[in-house]
């Protein structure tokens, strides 16, 4: 990849198959199963035609107020990005999701519903791989239960944006870099009632993106923050008549709550971090003693200032007061600190409340286990057209097998190319307590 230092930049096994002891066992399983499923998505289907129905004549009658495309943009976007393969496959919808090693970036607060006493996991995702292929995200994690009712754990997200070759306004070559970001987390988890859980975490950020080259005749370095994130997690168990049991969850994450980040010693120009709401239910069916399905939706709003529409002359030109600031038409002030910016988000949208709700990403997935062996995952995540227009299906799978599991995600973009469309992510999980286990079990024997 070339960049010229003269253009501005900007912040950017095979698994147990003792268990499966005859085929009619397992065929009847299924077959129950899909009668099942089968109702349960005739219902969904159903009342979803019922919403459409109803939002359809405001969405005829409705137009986008302002600027067509006014996308809310951050520094260090890498942190807004899915890390692990499990939800990657449920359309990135983890909030209230099953626990797992991975829950520090969707919600810490699940972390004391752990049943394993320690575990970690290994993710890796390539990034634009149809166009270069040494861009990659990785991410390492990892838990440690402190009795029945609290957690601890801390994770590493590393960016790599590969080799890139600087050069200046006449072409020549001035060095060769290799840009990076990388997040340092640790969580502190614990129940709060006995259907309740809470977390705080804390999370330093590193963004070296120019490797001190000058930009536009200014001087550049890296991008250092800190943030803090405040989660909640709820589980309900649940009956039913015609199946096993079940259960409700729900979670809250405020996420990446911090200082705003600077490329250059002008403080002035100082970019905020993707601050993120992210909330979300799920239901839990379990259909008999090996199969399990559960539908989980999130919902996103990032807490950072939406650009206003400013004031312009004939040709076109920013109007600015006697301040030199610039004169704002419809929509408020960007430039506020951290806690007004997060405040302002619910209402400075120059479109008003429609335009407010357009900022609301929606996740939804599906999960099914086979006798928590064996996963089949799929979901859709939808951003609007004017705030990014991120829109794609996903498909995951995932086993299980004594100490080990292994998650695999595939992304299919819909409306724009994506830079996880069509690639393999892939998520790899220690279970310490499964080890252990087999451990106590050999030494047993002998």
């Amino acid at each position: 990849m070339r960049i010229n230092t003269n253009d501005n930049i900007n912040g950017s096994l095979s698994f147990n198959y003792h268990y499966i002891e005859n085929y009619d066992k397992f065929a009847s399983s299924i077959k129950n199963l899909c009668m099942r499923l089968k109702q349960v998505i005739l219902s969904v289907l159903f009342a979803g035609i019922l919403l459409f129905n109803g939002n359809q004549s405001f969405a005829q009658t409705s137009t986008v107020i302002g600027q067509d495309l006014n996308t809310i943009t951050s520094a260090v976007p890498f942190l807004q990005i899915g890390p692990d393969a499990r939800s990657g496959g449920m359309g990135e919808a983890g909030v209230s999701s099953a626990p797992d090693a991975n829950s520090l970036h969707w919600n810490p607060a699940k972390y004391s519903y752990m049943k394993s006493d320690m575990g970690f996991s290994l993710s890796y995702s390539p990034w634009l791989r149809a166009l270069v292929s040494d861009i990659n995200l990785a991410y390492l994690t990892g838990f440690k239960k402190l009795g029945d009712d609290q957690a601890i754990a801390a994770s590493l997200v590393y960016f790599s944006l590969g080799d890139i070759v600087f050069t200046n306004i006449t072409g020549e070559v001035v060095g060769n870099y290799r840009p990076n970001e990388f997040a340092l987390s640790v969580a502190y988890s614990r129940m709060l009632t006995n259907t309740l859980s809470g977390a705080v975490s804390a999370r330093y950020i590193h963004s070296n993106l120019t490797q001190g080259q000058e930009v536009a005749g200014t001087s550049t370095k890296p991008g250092n923050s800190v943030a803090a994130d405040i989660a909640i997690y709820s589980e309900h168990p649940l009956e039913f008549d015609n199946l096993a049991g079940g259960k409700f969850s729900w979670g809250l994450n405020i996420n990446n709550i911090g200082a705003k980040i600077s490329y250059s010693d002008d403080n002035t120009q100082r970019d905020f971090i993707p601050t993120n709401l992210r909330v979300g239910p799920s239901l839990t069916l379990d259909f008999d003693d090996f199969n399990r399905i559960t539908f989980m939706v999130d919902f996103n709003k990032l807490l950072i200032p939406t650009p206003p529409i400013y004031e312009s002359d004939s040709s076109g030109n920013i109007i600015y007061d006697d301040n030199n600031n610039p004169v704002i038409l419809s929509g408020r002030d960007p430039n506020v600190s951290v806690p007004v910016g997060m405040f302002q988000s619910f209402f400075d949208a120059p479109g008003g409340f429609q335009e407010e709700m357009h900022e609301v990403a929606i996740a939804a997935g599906i999960e099914y286990w086979y006798d928590k062996q064996f996963a089949l995952r799929a979901g859709y995540f939808h951003e609007h057209a004017t705030k990014g227009n991120r829109k794609f299906f996903t498909l995951g799978a995932g086993l299980r097998y004594n100490v080990f599991g292994l998650d695999f995600s595939y992304l299919i973009p819909t409306d724009q190319l994506n830079p996880l469309g069509n690639t393999l992510r892939f998520t790899l999980h220690f279970d310490f307590d499964a080890f252990k286990a087999q451990s106590d079990d050999a030494n047993s024997k002998k």
